[in-house]
């Protein structure tokens, strides 16, 4: 399935739900593809706190899903290839993600001068990992999910840095 096989099926759902696309741009970002679509249409895409998004990735990813697997796309392994991507509409996702970061790079600071421990508000598996990402490379930093369901959150832990 190329990136443009997955533009088509975007344009198609978003059509049949009668809402309009000025334009779907296709970004490489690391290892995925972001599909960034403009809308005039944004709200009614987004929806609250981006369920609206999350509902048509979900949506355009089963599909990408199915047809791959009755299109016998495969890869080196012999297992079906899985195309890693993201829908944003009118930047509302990498605004959402650089505004994470910024709560994530505050909260890691405070946890690290007050050498404790800071718990976030919860949030989706998707912004927890981005949290938990994050904080891969900081040494002085250990992240943690904790909570069940809609409640689960991160808790952002100090750890002291071993002396060598």
């Amino acid at each position: 399935m190329t990136s443009d096989d997955i533009k088509t099926i975007i344009e198609e759902v978003i059509k049949r739900m009668n809402l309009s696309v000025d334009s779907i741009l296709v970004k490489t970002d690391g290892d995925r593809e972001v599909f960034s679509i403009q809308t005039p249409d944004s709200h009614l895409l987004i929806g609250t706190k981006g369920a609206n998004l999350f509902a048509l990735s979900h949506l355009v990813k089963k599909i990408v899903s199915k047809r791959q697997a009755t299109g016998g796309a495969e890869d080196a392994s012999g297992g079906a290839k899985e195309f890693q991507f993201m829908i944003d509409i009118n930047n509302y996702q990498s605004t959402a993600m650089e505004n994470l970061k910024g709560v994530a790079k505050i909260m890691g600071e405070r946890a690290k001068s007050l050498k404790t421990s800071v718990e976030l508000d919860p949030m989706s598996s998707y912004e927890r990992m981005i949290i938990h990402s994050f904080f891969q490379e900081d040494p002085a930093i250990k992240t943690e999910s904790v909570g069940e369901g809609e409640r689960r959150r991160v808790v952002i832990k100090y750890a002291e840095p071993i002396i060598e």
